[in-house]
């Protein structure tokens, strides 16, 4: 059982107002202390909306920080932000590791990262606005274990392409997603929020905004163009979405979005696909993703090139799929480096 932790600094705020003589305080003096006092609740709103307007960050990514700091109050209730400090931090550290999940006793280390980051951000923003807060430095994010990257070789792919029905309108589209997928290595996310009129079939190129509000070019193999065309020549609708969904209630709006395929739609197709194509392993959108970056390194592809491809605006994190180099650097090790018998 977790009890909510008091700090052990906190303060009565009716005890620590200091008298104040009328014109004895400057405005800025007046701001300071109340900085000095401000709860978390009501910093929090203030950085979200922060973070929307001049960050221009995702509602997706505002919701998941709004979220992960909403824990903090959970834990320590609505504190004032100068007690927020290294052992209060520790204490909710463990409380997280602690806290569970529905498949878990345990939440991941990757997600208690998350709620760390969050926090990160929150105090810098703090430190940005003069507010007197723990620095963002003093947080160090735990280790964690990077996953194996799981991708899927020819003939898998094949297999998985393989296994819709193309006779049913549904069919083409899933047959459409998975080639979309590997030829182009979208995410999930990035797929749904697909129109029409974003995807150019005759140029085979098309931009797409992706994590941080970031556009970056997307280019796919004809292949995979002529099976989204393909699909969406046997559609006798007008609507906006690439892909529909086929199932389900058909709410009607005014936005053109109401049949719209969800992005859990597309991990249960992906899945369905590869079960039927006897492949045992998790397979997700994220594996194709991961398929389509290994295939362009062991083509010869350079890392920076790929790093550009999936987005990712660090190195660091295209660098997971460094692994498919081995096989290269052995046959470079074979063909140029002395033998001993030379």
């Amino acid at each position: 059982m977790h009890f909510m932790h008091t700090p052990s600094n906190a303060r009565d705020k009716t005890l620590t107002n200091p008298p104040i003589k009328d014109g004895g305080k400057t405005h800025m003096q007046a701001r300071g202390w109340y900085n000095w006092l401000m709860l978390f609740a009501k910093a929090k709103t203030e950085f979200l909306e922060y973070m929307e307007i001049e960050q221009n960050r995702s509602q997706k990514t505002i919701a998941n920080y709004d979220h992960y700091l909403t824990r903090l109050i959970d834990f320590a209730g609505d504190i004032q932000i100068s007690d927020i400090d290294a052992e209060l931090v520790r204490k909710w550290r463990l409380w997280l590791n602690r806290l569970g999940t529905n498949t878990s006793e345990e939440l991941g280390k990757t997600t208690q990262n998350y709620h760390l980051i969050a926090l990160r951000s929150f105090l810098k923003y703090c430190a940005k606005r003069d507010i007197p807060a723990l620095t963002a430095d003093k947080i160090e994010l735990a280790r964690t274990v990077r996953k194996q990257v799981t991708f899927l070789n020819e003939d898998e792919l094949k297999r998985v392409f393989d296994e819709p029905d193309t006779r049913s309108l549904a069919g083409l589209r899933d047959r459409a997603i998975l080639e979309l997928l590997f030829s182009s290595g979208l995410r999930v996310s990035e797929l749904v929020g697909l129109d029409r009129d974003h995807i150019n079939l005759k140029r085979r190129e098309f931009m797409v905004r992706g994590k941080g509000q970031k556009d970056r070019p997307i280019f796919i193999s004809d292949e995979a163009a002529t099976w989204v065309e393909r699909y969406l020549e046997k559609r006798e609708d007008n609507v906006k979405p690439l892909f529909l969904r086929y199932s389900g209630t058909k709410k009607v709006d005014t936005s053109g979005n109401f049949h719209r395929l969800t992005a859990r739609s597309v991990q249960r197709i992906v899945a369905r696909a590869a079960l039927l194509a006897g492949i045992t392993k998790h397979v997700s959108p994220h594996t194709l993703r991961h398929s389509f970056a290994t295939d362009l390194l062991m083509n010869g592809a350079d890392i920076r090139s790929v790093q550009a491809m999936l987005g990712h605006s660090n190195i660091a994190t295209t660098q997971i799929y460094t692994h498919v180099t081995d096989p290269h650097l052995k046959s470079v090790h074979e063909k140029f480096h002395r033998h001993a018998d030379d």
